[in-house]
């Protein structure tokens, strides 16, 4: 009789424990809502700069499941990203270092080939302009990513009162040596280089003395232009002959000899 009782006594306890344990063996449901709980810096991180990662995609389209069930649940940035050259790149995270905030970007100092997948005019320029700058990788310059970086931080300006703003007048960064100007361009950023003409120009009693550099020399560097291109022909067809060249009797247009 006792060990009967003991029986339905052990009977009874089992099922109870089918009844309280059953419900958990059913797989729990996740949503967006429940990965901050946990993870808290992510969502601040595209929150904050998550670009296209906070607009066009949720933490769960992403993230591929999630561990115990699934180990591996971060998936490749190529899974969403194709269809592009820079998107065939390999090791997104060395610049892209948190997909977080993808368009804060973490730069080596000497990268160029990853750069020119996107800034592919920039790289034609320095090719087809041969300077010290068509030598240097893109990062040696452009230390973070769209900040272009003053040119005298580099280089000594060409004179005391020079400033940033007057080197983009006359030079491109990625054709350097390339030098084009406007007819307005002051004649002191000539002079920065050209000192002896411009102080021969200055000290003239001429007409030229009133003339911006630019207004003669226009539009290419180092171009100079005939007297004629101006004066026409000032002389009678004799004298000019016999004297073709303007120098001869008149110095140089700086210096002009009356």
């Amino acid at each position: 009789m006792k060990r009967l009782t003991l029986i339905c006594i052990a009977l009874t306890i089992s099922a109870s424990l089918i009844l309280t344990f059953t419900p958990c063996s059913l797989a729990a449901e996740l949503s967006n809502d429940d990965c901050v709980k946990c993870h808290t810096q992510p969502p601040a991180d595209i929150a904050a700069n998550g670009g296209a990662h906070k607009t066009e995609v949720t933490c769960m389209e992403c993230q591929e499941g999630h561990p115990p069930t699934v180990r591996d649940n971060v998936p490749a940035c190529s899974s969403c990203h194709s269809g592009k050259a820079h998107y065939e790149l390999q090791n997104c995270l060395s610049c892209h270092n948190n997909p977080h905030t993808p368009l804060i970007l973490h730069l080596a100092k000497d990268i160029t080939g990853p750069c020119l997948t996107c800034h592919q005019e920039q790289g034609v320029l320095l090719q087809e302009n041969k300077s010290f700058h068509s030598s240097m990788a893109c990062t040696a310059c452009h230390q973070e990513h769209a900040k272009i970086p003053p040119c005298v931080s580099c280089h000594e300006p060409h004179s005391e009162t020079m400033v940033q703003a007057d080197c983009s007048q006359c030079h491109q960064a990625h054709k350097p040596l390339a030098v084009v100007y406007n007819d307005s361009t002051p004649s002191e950023s000539c002079g920065s280089c050209h000192d002896e003409a411009l102080s021969q120009l200055n000290a003239s009693k001429t007409k030229h003395q009133a003339l911006l550099c630019a207004a003669c020399h226009k539009d290419t560097h180092k171009m100079v232009p005939s007297c004629q291109s101006c004066h026409d022909v000032p002389h009678s067809a004799g004298m000019m002959k016999k004297f073709p060249t303007c120098g001869e009797c008149h110095n140089t247009a700086h210096d002009l000899n009356l």
